[in-house]
């Protein structure tokens, strides 16, 4: 298997009025939460603030953990493994306006999150549950993509 590495990034789950900011790629199919990359040696918080700042040009006021999620997939032929962890932000405004020429954002009304192609898939079953108790949360995706590699 060429590819070895798995990918850390940070998510924003951002609410305002009962609706939740989510993005999607411009030639994307779905959509997932915002936020990105850590990079080697950034905190997930740093990184979170760069990120939403990268993105939208806000100021993250206040972030706090609230789970996170593993999830294996293949997209264009290329195979990844991603471990999300996901953070209930505040920030200095709400606004859909992306900075990056590559993503829209949208703001969702949380009762049709379900609906919606929001991905990981785990991820989003997991906020949808924590919307409801507020417990911290991990859940996996483990799919039996590589087996037949090993």
């Amino acid at each position: 298997m060429k590819n070895k590495k798995i990918d850390v990034l940070v998510r924003a789950i951002i609410e305002t009025d009962g609706k939740i900011l989510v993005c999607k790629e411009k030639k994307g199919k779905y959509c997932f939460f915002p936020g990105g990359h850590v990079e080697f040696g950034e905190s997930a918080e740093k990184a979170l603030a760069r990120e939403i700042k990268e993105e939208l040009g806000l100021k993250v006021k206040n972030c706090s953990f609230i789970g996170g999620s593993e999830h294996l997939f293949t997209e264009k032929g290329k195979k990844y493994h991603e471990i999300n962890l996901a953070f209930q932000t505040t920030v200095n405004e709400i606004k859909t306006e992306s900075r990056e020429d590559h993503i829209h954002f949208f703001l969702f009304d949380k009762k049709q999150l379900i609906r919606k192609t929001i991905l990981p898939e785990v991820l989003k079953k997991a906020l949808l549950k924590w919307f409801r108790d507020k417990k911290i949360f991990w859940v996996s995706q483990r799919v039996n993509l590589w087996i037949k590699e090993r």
